[in-house]
Parts: structure tokens; sequence; C-alpha cells
């Protein structure tokens, strides 16, 4: 969601066909579209969607997808490109490549501009093409993308890349380049880069051989109930005091406080492409943390572009929390300057041991140090929807959210502690008064549902 000076709010989805095998239909297309709400604050919508972007499948190939799109809305009064929707995404090609592509309207969304490459070409910064083509430079594999803007009218797009260079076969960090457009998103400059980071750890290897190709938070000790997937990649924004500073997390699980010195050690790739690290499992070895690097240049240079992830600073800094997981960040600046980050957190509790989790706020004014508050009341129990064969599920909704306008923000995430609710069976039916009946998974935890939650908080600073 987003709004432009004028009042106009937009709505920005992915929509795909699931294809055969999950439907009786082979259709696999995939597309992104916007939807516009005028003049009554989100009461009602445009209808249909404007496409951005479609790629037409209904043969089923499966040759590609468009997928991980973001939007953002230049809502800065006088810049030169003031109500400019950009849309960022990857295309899945046919050929293994991953390149971003850009969108943009001008038209308060009515149409959208012809794609324009976002991933531009960096030999330096992407010398392992994998053996793949490159038809729009080195740099051809990327995923989340997120575009932010400016008051002096520049498009900036973060986003994970793959192309790195490594030191051996242990070593298995990638990094978060940056890309800039000072000509509302027409071209765009070579990637900078902001930071290396090193993404969670491959789920099979350490929580049971649970959903094998995806990473995920696992718990410490011998629980393996945390199994939903997840990813590491970076959040960016301008501040509005100063058009040339601009702060990037990233998420990393070697940082700070998780590396080689606490028996967290980089420990090359599983079989399937995901991380390996020795300590996962171990309680005071590895943990993620949500990672800041900074640019004070206009995105020229970041402090992490030559800086290693175990020296960056980390967003938490509380005390005794330094061997926790914290993931799924996101971050905004506030009218006055202040820098807020929201993430699931495990530093609360038994959450490091049980998999449990809760949601967490940073602030700060300096972009140096942070202050922290808890955002959730009590922890949220594991998610058990798409559940495994154990009742965990292997999937929970991905990412979060975080508007922070003004100093009251307010993060947004999934929220497990409602229980899952159902007509009990045989009931409700003649004769049979309907009663509402919860499950046990066969893990023993109460089945539950997700449900999306927000909560006004001030900015800890």
């Amino acid at each position: 969601m987003a709004w432009d000076t004028k009042g106009n709010a937009y709505f920005q989805c992915m929509a795909f066909d699931r294809g055969a095998g999950v439907t009786n239909n082979p259709d696999a297309s995939s597309a992104v579209y916007v939807f516009r709400s005028t003049g009554n604050k989100g009461a009602s919508w445009n209808f249909p969607a404007r496409p951005v972007v479609e790629f037409n499948d209904v043969s089923g190939s499966g040759c590609c997808l468009i997928d991980k799109p973001y939007f953002t809305v230049d809502n800065h009064v006088g810049s030169p490109f003031q109500d400019r929707i950009y849309v960022t995404w990857t295309f899945f090609a046919a050929d293994g490549t991953a390149y971003l592509f850009r969108a943009h309207y001008n038209d308060y969304g009515e149409s959208f501009s012809a794609p324009v490459v976002v991933s531009t070409d960096s030999p330096t910064l992407c010398p392992n093409t994998f053996g793949l083509p490159t038809p729009n430079g080195h740099c051809n594999e990327n995923q989340f993308s997120q575009p932010f803007t400016g008051s002096d009218g520049s498009l900036y797009v973060a986003f994970d890349n793959y192309n790195n260079a490594t030191s051996g076969p242990m070593d298995n960090h990638n990094q978060i380049l940056l890309v800039k457009s000072t000509d509302g998103g027409g071209t765009f400059g070579a990637p900078v880069k902001v930071s290396d980071f090193y993404d969670l750890p491959d789920c099979a290897t350490y929580q049971g051989g649970q959903d094998p190709g995806r990473a995920c938070v696992p718990e410490k000790g011998s629980n393996m109930n945390s199994v939903f997937r997840a990813s590491n990649y970076s959040v960016g924004g301008v501040s509005p005091k100063d058009s040339n500073k601009i702060a990037v997390t990233v998420g990393s699980y070697i940082n700070k406080d998780s590396h080689e010195s606490n028996g967290c050690t980089p420990d090359g790739l599983a079989g399937d492409g995901q991380n390996k690290f020795i300590g996962v499992k171990t309680a005071g070895a590895c943990n993620n943390k949500i990672m800041l690097s900074v640019s004070t240049d206009g995105g020229a240079t970041f402090t992490g572009t030559s800086t290693d992830p175990r020296s960056l600073p980390v967003v938490n800094q509380a005390k005794g929390q330094k061997t926790t997981d914290q993931w799924w960040q996101w971050a905004a600046f506030a009218k006055g300057g202040k820098l807020a980050v929201s993430y699931y957190d495990r530093q609360y509790g038994s959450d490091e041991t049980t998999g449990t989790m809760d949601v967490s706020l940073s602030g700060s004014k300096n972009l140096s140090t942070f202050k922290v508050a808890r955002v959730t009341s009590s922890s949220m129990p594991l998610p058990t929807q798409f559940p495994n064969g154990n009742g965990n599920s292997v999937f929970f909704g991905d990412y979060s959210g975080l508007s922070a306008v003004t100093e009251v923000s307010h993060p947004l995430w999934m929220d497990t502690r409602n229980k899952d609710l159902f007509l009990c069976p045989g009931t409700g039916v003649p004769g049979v008064p309907p009663q509402v009946c919860t499950a046990t998974e066969p893990n023993g935890l109460l089945a539950n549902d997700q449900n999306v939650y927000t909560r006004g908080k001030g900015i800890p600073s």
C-alpha cells in the first residue's frame, strides 16, 4: 500500500495461477497489478486493476515467473517526479536468469511504462555468472528488490544479488546491491555494494529433513518445530532531513553477534544449494541479526561497502540478547528523522528454544545507537497452517511491514495467537446443533490461525 500527495491510495499485488498438479488447469501465468482508491480513503477501488506486467503461460510450461514485486510512490512535494509510482520485480526466465525490472505510472495509475532493466551490469561486483547467459549484464541472479525515493526525486532500488565471488568452498556469503536513477527510473547507474550478508541456514539439514530447498529459522536445542521458509533481504529509506543520507537494513546469519569467535562458522552449501553453518542448533553460537549500512553521499558508497558483516552495527542492541534471532524486518523514516525498524524476534521468554516468537521495534536518532521496545504483549506459537506430517507449518506469511510517518509507528505482522476454530465433525446437520471445535497437531501444538495484526507504537529513542 502507498499514498500519493493528492490523497489517492494505491494497492499493488501479485497474481499467479498454480497450474497442473495443484489445480485441473495447466495455466501457470503470472502478473503484477495496481488498484487505485480515489477521494474516499480506501472505501472503494477501481476495477479492473491496471496491469503492470503480465506473463502468459496458459499451456503450463512452467518456464518463467514474475515474482517478488514491491512498489513505492514518490510522495515528496516538490520532487521533479512527484506522485510517480514505481514497481520493481524479478523475472525468473527460461534461461535460468533472474533479472530485475521496473515500470512506472505517471498518470495516477492508469497505465504503466514499458519495463526497464534495474539490475545493471558490474563485472567487478558480479564475476560469478554460473555459466548462464548475460543478456542484461553479469548481475544475472537477483531477488527481493525494494524501490524507495528521496525528496530530490532520486529513485533507489536495493536488492539481493548472488553473483559475488567467494573465498573458498566454505564461504557462502552473498551481497546486497543498490542502483540509483535520477531521471525518474528511465536509466540506472552501475550497482553499488551496500553490504555482504549470509542467508539463513538450510532447513532440511538442521530441522529433520523438512521442506528441502528452503531456508528457515531453527530454534536452539533438540526441538525441530520451526520449519517455515524464510530468507534474508534488505529494506532501505532516505532521511527526510537529508536527501544524501540513506539507511539500509540487512538480515544476516553471520553478524556482529554471531561469528566464529562464539562458535558460528560458515560451512558451505547443502546439496539443495542452501547455506550450512557450524553452530546452528547450539545456544550462544549462531543467530540471525538485522544489520545497518548507511550512505551519506547519495548512495555512492555505504558503510557496509568495505566493512565485514561481523563489524556492522545491528538494530537490536538490547542487553543480554546477543544470542537470539531477529528476521523479516521492515524499516521506515519518520518525518522527524528517526529510523524505525520492526522485526520478528526471539529474545523474550523461551522463544529461543521453543521456536515461539515476538515482534519488536527498534528506533534510532543517529543511525548508530538503537533502543528496543517489545510490540507483542505475549509470544506467538509456531504456525500450524500449511503443516508437514508433524503439524509444523512450512509457510508463515513471509515478510512484514511498517508505517512510520509520525513518531507513532505501525508495525504489521502475521500473528498465530488465535486458535483455529471450525465446525465440529458431525454437527450442524439436521438434528445436531452446530458446535465449535479446536484441534491438536501431531506434535502436540494447538492448531492456530494466521492473522494480520498491527499496533501503534512510539518509536524508541
